[in-house]
């Protein structure tokens, strides 16, 4: 029997009950450290009240992951301690974020990491290892289900209730990122959704008894990709910090941390005020404050399916061909202009179904409780034309450059149709 400790208030779900083991994992630095760092840096530019962190987000997962995994079409297939595991490993999923949570992922890159790399070293490497020793659990097992990769024969679904294309993490920033904005543009019952999850040949699939709630998940994650996650002015903010850490992590040693205690030590204060402090980035950190921000000078939407387009989002040196001509054009230094597209590591969640076509397993069941496994872009129109729909392009320039900038891009990138223009 789990041992039950408490509760902890929360804006979305109510209550979020947790256990001792959980608690000894909640009051771990790794977990508390999420408290300083924002869950979507650069929104609260655009949303004032967006500034709710990595913390409470991952109490949010964890919570899902139990409700999931004690449905009636997941509990069958699971021992009482795999719950367990599944929801601190829920809970963990997102420990190994960096300073500014997606934007530092660009620096992660250049040292061949990612979040998902920090995520296991910690949880490996960290003080989280003796805990989890400590309350029963096999550390490298929790590290390897927090970003979806334990690999268990059969079970598939306990990796996909982590990462997938409807899982527990998704589901969670989904409502909490539209609550914490206000951008309420889609509602999703994520708890009708969660009960009609089921295993299908041992992975997750969902019950075309729940398509209505499964279209509006993905109208929500369109809709909040281009109010929240990808909104201009956010993106400004984003990309302005950015180019203020990569122009400092030498001289303030970004990417030289050797063990997991020093790179925990980064966060968004710490680095903020080392910014701040540094010459080649203090600028910028003061433009920042001041809201003196990057100006977008161009925009344009694109098919997924346009091959014409897609090296620009996938190749940097095509994208900085590109950038280099419009500068020429414009007859201003290459570093005055940015292009900013949805498939670079520091846009959050760019790997989303936005710029990835993905398929959705989903199936009926017949009077015999038979499951007959069915293609949602077969069943759902909606789905059919928004999978992999958009990919957005755009030039960020200086206030000053801002006119003659968006000029030359039109003329390198093409015209923007009078429904696309920007209004400033």
């Amino acid at each position: 029997m789990r041992q039950y400790w408490g509760e902890i208030k929360d804006p979305i779900y109510g209550y979020v009950y947790v256990t001792k083991s959980d608690k000894e994992i909640i009051d771990s630095f790794p977990l508390q450290r999420l408290r300083m760092l924002r869950q979507l840096a650069g929104a609260e530019y655009v949303y004032p009240a967006a500034n709710h962190t990595r913390f409470e987000h991952s109490l949010g997962v964890m919570y899902l992951a139990g409700v999931l995994c004690e449905n009636s079409g997941i509990s069958e297939y699971l021992k009482k301690d795999e719950i367990q595991i599944v929801r601190l490993a829920a809970l963990l999923h997102d420990v190994g974020h960096g300073p500014f949570s997606h934007i530092y992922e660009q620096l992660l890159r250049k040292i061949d990491k990612t979040h998902e790399d920090m995520t296991q070293w910690i949880i490996e490497k960290s003080e989280l290892k003796d805990q989890l020793q400590k309350i029963g659990h096999n550390p490298k097992t929790i590290a390897k289900l927090a970003v979806g990769k334990l690999g268990l024969e059969g079970k598939n679904f306990i990796d996909q209730i982590i990462q997938s294309a409807v899982d527990v993490d998704k589901l969670d920033f989904i409502v909490r990122d539209t609550y914490h904005t206000g951008a309420k543009y889609g509602y999703v019952d994520v708890f009708r959704l969660i009960h009609n999850i089921d295993v299908l040949n041992g992975g997750l699939a969902v019950d075309l008894g729940a398509l209505s709630t499964l279209e509006s998940f993905i109208l929500a994650r369109i809709e909040s990709f281009k109010s929240i996650y990808f909104h201009r002015v956010g993106r400004a903010v984003q990309i302005m910090l950015a180019m203020a850490m990569e122009n400092a992590k030498d001289e303030l040693g970004l990417t030289d941390f050797k063990t997991p205690e020093e790179y925990l030590a980064l966060n968004d204060f710490t680095v903020w005020t080392m910014l701040k402090n540094c010459e080649k980035s203090k600028e910028i950190i003061s433009n920042l404050e001041r809201r003196r921000l990057l100006k977008c000078a161009y925009e344009q939407t694109f098919y997924a399916k346009d091959k014409t387009v897609s090296s620009i989002f996938d190749v940097e040196e095509i994208r900085n061909q590109i950038r280099d001509k419009i500068a020429d054009e414009a007859k201003v230094q290459p570093d005055n202009v940015v292009i900013d597209v949805p498939t670079l590591p520091s846009v959050p969640y760019h790997h989303s179904i936005l710029t990835e076509p993905m398929e959705i397993p989903v199936f009926y069941k017949t009077r015999e409780d038979e499951k007959i496994p069915q293609r949602l872009s077969d069943i759902s129109g909606i789905f059919d034309v928004l999978k992999g729909f958009i990919n957005i392009l755009r030039v960020y320039t200086d206030q000053k450059n801002r006119e003659k900038v968006g000029t030359a891009a039109e003329k390198i990138l093409g015209g923007i149709p009078s429904s696309a223009k920007i209004s400033y």
